[in-house]
């Protein structure tokens, strides 16, 4: 068979982008060769339908070994009692709980899409807000932190089935603590998405939901530094509610009807070659090399945000607590949309993003949202996040300049030689 070249060369292409530039888009990350090598190899030829021990295809049983080594490791990262590692994404991890707790038409309560939120936590253009009644929170205009008292107000209204809380552009950390003791109050579970600082809570850095949020999920690529996919978490099996019961009348556990929404419920084969992957990466959180990445992640991240703060960005909320910050561009007279492809020119990449309160549409934006594991992953520290501050300023305030921003393209091709990404591959 040929080999396609047209393909490979475009795949080259990518591999050279990613190495001269900044990468600053936060959900994103650079794993490692061997978790690439991984999700390259054979076990992508292998169909796996079911889970270890109890699959509907012959020849599983190697595939049987990474799937429960993957189970295994990240429970033990995360100290609790039952894991899913099939989910394909982050969205399809959330879409299971849901089929799992809910009935079609069921409240549910999450954090807005326009103040940080997620699609899947109720937005009306996602299977959320399209299958469920969804009803919001969000953040106080002028702290730019979670608004719990709104969501306390909204819980005790409306008697949500679920209350969900995490983000994707949030730069704080959350009181599960307090959102339990209102779930309890109207009879909700709780859901928290960690898909964006799920490594920081895996060392310790950040709070930690397995205590008062009856299901976890999250993504395995952004500072979990895995493969792209997702996980489901429970810190504590427990009986299902909705008396659902085995061939013997026994009430089953939560973790067989949270497996049931995976497989049969909204996938079949799983991505075998890509569980593998995962095994790899959640061996790597389990070593000391990535406490200390954990950490530099968010000393990186402090770094930064005092280093746009001292240009005069508002960064929402006034700083950071983990790996991101949200920037309101409002102030310089620059839309998100304008920041985030003129900084493309400059091999700087981010995303816009709309803030909380935003008077500009979700496709022009207000905002840019700002996030550090990837350049930490590349060797960076805290003393760097003041040279690629001063390459986006540079940018953003000669952003009609094509001339000085060529000149910042220039030295941003320079600078990140000196952070090499997968020198093994040609």
């Amino acid at each position: 068979m040929q080999r396609d070249s047209l393909v490979f060369d475009i795949i080259h292409k990518e591999l050279e982008r990613q190495r001269n530039g900044i990468e600053l888009i936060a959900s994103e990350n650079f794993t490692s060769l061997q978790v690439i090598q991984a999700m390259g190899s054979i076990l992508t030829n292998k169909y796996a339908e079911g889970y270890p021990g109890r699959r509907y295809y012959g020849g599983c049983e190697f595939v049987d070994q990474t799937e429960q080594l993957a189970i295994d490791r990240i429970k033990e990262v995360f100290n609790c009692e039952y894991a899913n590692v099939q989910p394909h994404s982050g969205a399809q991890a959330n879409a299971a709980v849901l089929l799992a707790v809910l009935k079609a038409g069921d409240k549910i309560l999450g954090l807005d899409l326009s103040m940080g939120g997620h699609l899947t936590h109720g937005s009306p253009v996602n299977f959320s807000g399209k299958l469920y009644q969804p009803h919001f929170y969000g953040v106080d205009k002028e702290t730019g932190l979670v608004n719990y008292a709104q969501l306390e107000e909204v819980a005790r209204k409306e008697k949500p089935q679920l209350i969900i809380c995490g983000a994707s552009a949030y730069s704080r950390d959350w009181d599960y603590k307090r959102i339990r003791a209102v779930a309890d109050e109207v009879g909700a579970f709780v859901m928290a998405d960690i898909a964006h600082p799920a490594g920081l809570i895996a060392k310790g850095l950040l709070s930690s939901p397995f205590e008062y949020c009856h299901f976890v999920t999250s993504t395995t690529h952004k500072t979990l530094r895995g493969p792209r996919g997702g996980i489901i978490l429970m810190g504590k099996d427990f009986e299902n509610p909705f008396g659902v019961k085995d061939p013997k009348g026994n009430i089953r556990m939560m973790s067989h009807l949270m497996d049931m929404a995976i497989f049969p419920g909204i996938q079949g084969g799983p991505l075998e070659h890509v569980i593998a992957a995962k095994a790899i990466a959640f061996g790597e959180i389990l070593t000391e090399d990535f406490t200390a990445y954990a950490k530099q992640i968010q000393t990186n991240a402090q770094a930064m945000a005092k280093s746009f703060v001292s240009r005069g960005y508002n960064l929402i909320s006034g700083g950071t607590d983990n790996h991101l910050m949200l920037i309101d561009l409002r102030n310089k007279n620059i839309t998100g949309k304008k920041a985030q492809e003129t900084l493309d020119k400059a091999h700087i990449t981010l995303n816009k993003n709309s803030v909380p309160f935003d008077d500009k549409s979700p496709f022009v934006t207000s905002g840019i949202r700002v996030g550090v594991p990837a350049i930490t992953t590349r060797g960076m520290k805290e003393k760097n996040m003041e040279t690629v501050v001063n390459f986006i300023d540079r940018v953003l305030m000669n952003i009609d300049d094509a001339n000085k921003i060529s000149k910042v393209a220039d030295e941003v091709h320079q600078f990140m030689k000196q952070y090499p990404l997968y020198p093994e591959l040609k």
